[in-house]
């Protein structure tokens, strides 16, 4: 699976949107040779969901073309991978959540992709009661992992999408299955006790924080293994202030697996580039229980004069994740 962090700063600008398409590009080119079975998203695909009012210190693309540029971009993943996206606070309202309105379903329709026809398993309107894959559960199954569930939610979900969540991956038929659940804001940037669970947030519209969500879904549930969230960043670049590691036990005793990765200040800070096309590569292992982790850039990969950059190898961007 390819883990691809908050894609705004690449959508706000025109100049940098030809970054997430060679990202997306460089996916689809790796189907095969990478035996990619899914992309993972975190969210906020736009920087602001409904304003035609552009703030020149910050953007240059009203809201319609940011929309319609990230659907290109992702456009290129269609019919071959799915695609599975934690909508961000910036995906909602005009600029940052001030309602409950998105954009999201009608740029990211369920029969876009038809790689999503045979694995979506379960979904819940969002909160406008709009059918969306914003909430939706995703099966998937291989000969050494066996069944693997991936759960995404809302921006701050509320307490009925914890409760179906809970209630799905606790029922009788996935209670077997490993789970990966997502989404947008979860925890803070840092390594074990450094990155801490959020207890505040944009509280508009009145959904469940890091903490919360940790209390009421993943750790009475036993077989959440992994949590995936973006959302924090630091405008100073620095690698180590953008992602966020840690473990937990949950209420049966087992590790409980919590990553945040956000790029969008890492190609120059929060005006920069958008992210210097900064993606991971989550490679299940044979052993049906390690996964590795690395972190690349196929703009730096591209290139045999960058070449040398594009592998980040500072323990917090490559570490192996081992499944009890």
């Amino acid at each position: 699976m390819i883990l691809l962090g908050d894609p705004q700063g690449y959508i706000k600008y025109d100049i940098n949107q030809p970054i997430l398409d060679l990202c997306t590009a460089w996916i689809a080119d790796q189907i095969e040779n990478l035996n990619i079975r899914a992309v993972l998203c975190t969210g906020d695909l736009v920087e602001q969901n409904e304003n035609i009012v552009r703030n020149r210190n910050m953007l240059n693309q009203t809201s319609r073309e940011m929309w319609e540029a990230v659907s290109k971009s992702f456009s290129r993943l269609d019919n071959k991978v799915p695609y599975i996206v934690s909508c961000g606070n910036h995906d909602y309202g005009y600029r940052n959540s001030e309602n409950t309105m998105t954009h999201f379903p009608d740029y990211f329709p369920f029969e876009r992709n038809t790689a999503w026809r045979d694995l979506v398993v379960d979904a819940m309107p969002n909160r406008n009661g709009i059918p969306s894959l914003e909430n939706a559960a995703f099966e998937f199954t291989d000969s050494r992992w066996g069944k693997i569930l991936v759960v995404t939610s809302e921006y701050l979900p509320r307490d009925e999408v914890l409760e179906w969540a809970k209630n799905l991956v606790n029922s009788e038929k996935y209670k077997a299955h490993r789970i990966i659940f997502m989404t947008h804001g979860y925890m803070s940037e840092g390594q074990g006790e450094k990155a801490k669970l959020l207890e505040s947030d944009n509280r508009n519209n009145k959904g469940n924080t890091g903490k919360e969500i940790w209390e009421k879904l993943v750790y009475p549930s036993a077989n959440i293994n992994l949590v995936i969230c973006g959302h924090i960043g630091n405008g100073n670049g620095e690698f180590a202030d953008n992602v966020g590691y840690r473990v937990d036990k949950n209420s049966a005793g087992k590790d409980v697996h919590q990553m945040m990765f956000n790029v969008q200040t890492l190609g120059g800070g929060w005006e920069g580039n958008g992210g210097d096309g900064w993606l991971r590569i989550m490679e299940f292992m044979p052993d049906g229980k390690t996964l590795k982790i690395r972190t690349y850039s196929p703009l730096f990969g591209i290139s045999p004069s960058t070449k040398h950059l594009a592998h980040r190898d500072a323990p917090y961007d490559q570490f192996e994740i081992v499944f009890e």
